[in-house]
């Protein structure tokens, strides 16, 4: 009975029945076969009677084998339309319906690196300097009342004084003026996209998005059945003049304005105020996805496209997988009030909610300060970081690579001109270690090359090292 690993086996009488169950589902004994008298089949085994025996009175408490007094034990011949091999067949994505498959492509296409430690990657926050002992320390002072209310089904929208840690915090921090009851509690800004597409589109409808852009927000609206529509983007940010004449049927638009992702530009005011215009002209919805607005390093920060008047078709989408780390999987939307009590209710049949004690933490976090004071280190660390980044990769590259710095976020890109292929380098730079995101991999029509380099989470001597080994290939 041994199976040839070194895996704990399974007790002997659970290994005689698992291999009897198998032979029958398998139709190597077929339905009405006589099974082996109990004594004999024990002796094949070289195992005891008993264990025979329960093994068979499980398989008839399945419904796998029938018992016939004076006569033995049968396979039941109701197992008639068990598949035998020849006729199973291997489902694939294609037993998938059309939604599905459209769904589990573009998320593989999409789908980040698993590699977390290895520079450049871009969106790693600085995980070590994470206050984990404050954090421990809130979680040991719940009290067994709160426990317990955390345990059971909560609000989907989320428990009301993290609702309302949320509207306080966005108000001081990004002068962002919003009721608690307009907060929807998430998991990460990749639900709140989902949950936009499912509520706000049907299938065929047309969205506006950045090109380049964020793929994983393309994948989750095409994965809803809509039509991402790539809008150029420019130094001012998506052009959205263009996009209303290229695409006069869009339903929505999906902008990061107070940083381009991937090219870092602000959207200008005047982009922001023809975008709003186009909404209300067009009964459409912007989607403001703010992913690292909390890291502006200069002496004056840009607020938030929904803090402008008559932003009143403004979903604004935010997370703390980067002003803390994405392990916490917690994010919001700020929702036109009349939007809430649908959103809670899609909510509750994704998720149900999200975990209480988790929610009950980082209200306590932002609420007693340490979320400010963790991202005041932030805002010191990263822009020293950028700057030493930059320092690397031009002494790496005898400065061939020269990178402009940044007043905000927590990667810098560099663009190259011609036809040299971001993606073959990337590839290289991967063999040597080191994670560099090419480009074009966020284009859909856009012609621009060139690499992301993601320096948040990474030490000093992570970044001269990750510099020193992807200078010889940026400088060829």
């Amino acid at each position: 009975m041994a199976d040839g690993t070194n895996a704990p086996a399974a007790p002997l009488r659970l290994r005689v029945y698992q291999q009897l169950r198998q032979a029958i589902e398998q139709g190597t004994l077929g339905p009405g076969t006589r099974l082996p008298p109990s004594r004999e089949h024990a002796r094949a085994l070289g195992v005891a009677r008993n264990t025979v025996l329960w093994a068979l009175e499980r398989l008839r408490a399945e419904g796998y084998v029938q018992a016939r007094v004076g006569d033995g034990s049968y396979v039941a011949p109701s197992l008639a339309a068990l598949r035998t091999p020849a006729a199973a067949r291997v489902l694939d994505d294609h037993a998938l319906s059309l939604r599905g498959r459209a769904i589990a492509d573009t998320a593989l296409r999409w789908r980040p690196p698993a590699v977390a430690a290895a520079p450049f990657r871009i969106g790693a926050p600085e995980v070590a300097a994470f206050p984990h002992a404050v954090w421990d320390r809130l979680a040991r002072q719940l009290t067994p009342a709160e426990r317990f209310a955390t345990a059971q089904y909560l609000d989907p929208a989320g428990l009301p004084v993290l609702r309302e840690a949320i509207a306080q915090w966005l108000l001081f921090s990004r002068g962002l003026r919003c009721e608690a009851a307009q907060v929807l509690v998430c998991s990460g800004s990749q639900q709140a996209i989902d949950l936009i597409g499912r509520l706000l589109l049907d299938d065929g409808d047309e969205v506006l998005v950045e090109d380049p852009g964020y793929p994983g927000i393309r994948a989750c609206l095409i994965g809803q059945g809509a039509k991402a529509r790539p809008v150029a983007v420019d130094a001012d940010g998506l052009d959205i003049a263009a996009g209303a004449r290229d695409w006069p049927a869009a339903r929505m638009a999906v902008v990061t304005p107070t940083h381009q992702f991937p090219l870092g530009v602000r959207m200008s005011l005047e982009r922001r105020l023809a975008l709003l215009a186009w909404a209300r002209a067009r009964d459409a919805w912007i989607v403001e996805d703010d992913y690292d607005g909390e890291f502006q390093y200069g002496a004056h920060r840009i607020p938030p496209l929904a803090g402008l008047a008559r932003a009143e078709r403004v979903l604004y989408v935010g997370t703390f997988s980067k002003s803390l780390h994405p392990g916490l999987r917690l994010g919001f939307i700020v929702l036109p009030p009349g939007l809430a009590p649908a959103f809670a209710s899609a909510k509750a049949l994704s998720d149900r909610h999200s975990p209480g004690e988790l929610q009950l933490q980082l209200a306590r976090f932002i609420l007693d300060g340490h979320l400010l004071r963790h991202l005041r280190r932030m805002r010191e660390l990263y822009p020293q970081r950028q700057a030493l980044l930059i320092d690397a990769l031009a002494k790496s590259t005898r400065g061939a690579v020269k990178l402009s710095p940044s007043e905000q976020g927590m990667h810098l890109t560099h663009e190259v001109s011609g036809r040299r292929s971001d993606a073959a380098l990337s590839g290289r730079a991967r063999e040597a270690g080191v994670l560099l995101a090419p480009l074009s991999a966020y284009a859909i029509e856009s012609p621009r090359r060139g690499w992301l380099f993601g320096y948040a989470g990474y030490d000093a001597a992570a970044l001269r090292d990750a510099a020193r080994r992807v200078g010889p290939l940026l400088s060829a």
